[in-house]
């Protein structure tokens, strides 16, 4: 494989990375992904010293770029742009192959048309070779300037987005889980500190609607305490082989004005038991197929949860 190519395959791997967080709702961590990565293509776009991309890939690098930056600038305005001045997800992931087949794309043939977008507004910082970054690597939780100077985005609403129980069905269970607390051992540090629910396949899809919990009624150390019931949005006796119910730990982060992912945690099947239950907290990002699992701490801090199960 030549340098050029492995050049481009860490990009794409570093695109996808930035996509897929941002997918996830992981809105702090795609930024700094998108930031990063587009800083290094303009770095190469612009460049007329290097001879290692033609000049129509440089356009594309560009473009390319260009859109990193819409979608940036879009998840960190988030309530103060229209539609039609933002780039959606589903528009920057047309531009995926571009960029993963580079060394034979035509910058004509680019899908987005970047000009029909607000200027972009460029992030300030140092560049960023990406090419040293460890793309599997991480995110540590300490604060960074990254980001700094940008729209700020509202605070989470402190009422929370929690649904009613289902409807009775015969022969059909109900889970009302019982979020009591989160142990941590910079509890009180958090700003609007939330969980959010929700219940995925094998496949990390929705098996139902996502719900968050309003902010926490306590922070003292160690532990963020909720003491609020979540009926989860599908009966047990529907949930296919493989379920699971996943439990994200979410705060504000002023220097950043997003809302972070702390941590997260799940529960599978056949542990869904009437009575109390302590899991597991593990690293971000949240890995909704259940591959790649970093515990948190190695100290004895858990969520602790109180399941009911009702049988109509």
């Amino acid at each position: 494989m030549s340098e050029k190519t492995k050049q481009v395959a860490k990009w794409h791997g570093a695109f996808k990375k930035a996509t897929d967080f941002d997918s996830w709702g992981q809105l702090v961590e795609a930024v700094d992904e998108y930031q990063m990565l587009s800083r290094q293509l303009r770095k190469e776009g612009s460049s007329s010293d290097s001879r290692t991309f033609t000049d129509d890939q440089k356009r594309i690098l560009s473009k390319v770029s260009t859109c990193l930056d819409l979608r940036s600038q879009a998840l960190q305005a988030a309530h103060g742009t229209s539609p039609e001045d933002s780039l959606s997800l589903e528009e920057l992931k047309k531009v995926e192959p571009m960029l993963k087949n580079l060394l034979n794309a035509n910058p004509e043939e680019f899908p987005v048309q970047v000009s029909h977008f607000s200027p972009v507004r460029r992030p300030a910082g140092p560049e960023v070779d990406i090419s040293v970054l460890n793309l599997d690597g991480e995110e540590e939780e300490e604060e960074d300037t990254r980001g700094e100077g940008t729209i700020p985005t509202t605070p989470k609403p402190t009422s929370g987005s929690l649904l009613p129980r289902l409807p009775p069905e015969p022969g059909m269970t109900n889970l009302t889980m019982r979020i009591e607390r989160i142990g941590l051992k910079d509890a009180g540090q958090h700003i609007d500190p939330y969980v959010t629910v929700s219940v995925k396949d094998v496949s990390g899809i929705d098996l139902a609607e996502p719900q968050d919990t309003p902010i926490a009624s306590k922070k003292e150390d160690p532990y963020v305490y909720f003491n609020v019931d979540v009926e989860i949005q599908r009966h047990v006796e529907k949930m296919p082989k493989g379920t699971a119910i996943f439990f994200e730990f979410k705060h504000y982060k002023p220097k950043k004005r997003m809302t972070s992912i702390k941590c997260w945690a799940f529960m599978e099947m056949d542990e869904l038991k009437s009575g109390p239950a302590s899991i597991e907290l593990y690293k971000k990002p949240t890995d909704f197929k259940r591959k790649k699992l970093n515990l948190l701490t190695v100290k004895p801090l858990f969520l602790e949860l109180y399941l009911t199960l009702t049988k109509d």
